[in-house]
């Protein structure tokens, strides 16, 4: 399990005193200032939210230290992160997205599909990204109860039940 878990990315810069715009990978969105100073991926630098509002498809965020455009611009596009222990424990049937990457995608009569690579959320729900088994190409499927009937991180792996056709033997 992954020791450390990406709540936001970072986006454009957001008017001139410094605000960027924020998307935000938590289940309520405005909960991301509640888990402390943010650290992008490489650990090198850390930032904490002095004040977020919403706005209509993100949030707006004033950083610590941020306070112009030009500054705000240079961290478009950074990930960040807060340490495991910080976040709450997911519920039953809920997941941290990182959590699931590199679990073995199993097919519902057991013979493996693939990896998990990645999962995405486009706007209209989680679809998850699967590199197919001995194939560099991955296929997109909703990452719903129907397509994904069992996941069991502890063990390893998922299940899916894809439409027909979906997956190139």
């Amino acid at each position: 399990m992954a020791e450390r878990i990406c709540v936001a990315q970072i986006g454009a810069a957001h008017g001139t005193r410094g605000e960027v715009t924020l998307r935000s990978f938590t289940a309520d969105p405005m909960a991301v200032r509640d888990y402390g100073a943010l650290e992008t991926e490489d650990g090198t630098a850390s930032f904490k939210i002095e004040a977020l509002r919403p706005a209509k498809s993100h949030l707006v965020a004033q950083l610590a230290g941020i306070r112009d455009r030009t500054a705000a611009e240079r961290l478009a596009n950074l990930r960040l992160f807060v340490p495991r222990e910080r976040l709450p424990a997911p519920d039953t049937d809920e997941f941290y997205h990182a959590d699931l990457i590199g679990l073995a995608a199993l097919a519902t009569d057991g013979h493996r599909l693939g990896t998990v690579v990645a999962i995405h959320d486009f706007g209209a729900g989680d679809i998850l990204e699967v590199r197919q088994e001995g194939r560099r190409d991955t296929v997109m499927l909703p990452f719903t109860t129907a397509t994904v009937p069992v996941v069991d991180v502890a063990g390893g792996r998922i299940v899916i039940n894809p439409p027909d056709g979906v997956f190139k033997e």
